[in-house]
């Protein structure tokens, strides 16, 4: 017999920009606008109110298939941790909303650990959520460009996000 109770879906990745590059393309929707998505889908409208109890909004083209994504930011630690609710619109009606926790850890030399950690997904759904935040991931890791990245760096005097 399966356990009804929520699950988890967990995804680590090795990108190649400082924590504080990373946690900002979280927070920037035209960076999102890059890597949200597992391609071939792509967020056709992305707004963001990033301050905690701040809302959300991912409208989704999945080659024709229309989704959104809602959710509120819970906990906002620059350049640590991002924490938000997640709710699909496909979900069945009275799913609750599952929270996704991005923790950034420096690592290496100028690379960030990221850890992706999506919690109380209903069960039937943790796999795809699995593979999903695994390419998501690797799509974000594209989009970090280490050159663009050290010259925004030197030009601001703090690291901003990197776009392809």
């Amino acid at each position: 017999m399966t356990d009804p109770s929520p699950a988890t879906a967990e995804v680590q990745r090795i990108l190649p920009a400082p924590p504080g590059v990373v946690y900002e393309a979280w927070l920037d929707d035209d960076a999102m606008a890059e890597w949200m998505c597992p391609h071939p889908a792509r967020p056709v409208r992305i707004e963001l109110d990033a301050r905690i109890g701040g809302r959300y909004l991912i409208d989704i083209d999945d080659e024709g298939f229309e989704l959104s994504v809602t959710g509120e930011y819970l906990v906002l630690d620059p350049p640590h941790r991002l924490s938000f609710t997640w709710y699909c619109s496909t979900w069945k009606p009275g799913d609750p909303d599952s929270i996704v926790t991005v923790d950034l850890q420096p690592h290496g030399d100028e690379e960030t650990l990221m850890t992706i950690r999506h919690e109380r997904l209903p069960v039937d759904l943790v796999d795809g959520h699995q593979r999903g935040w695994t390419l998501i991931a690797g799509q974000l890791g594209a989009c970090m460009d280490p050159a663009s990245i050290a010259g925004s760096a030197s030009d601001s005097g703090h690291p901003g996000p990197a776009g392809p």
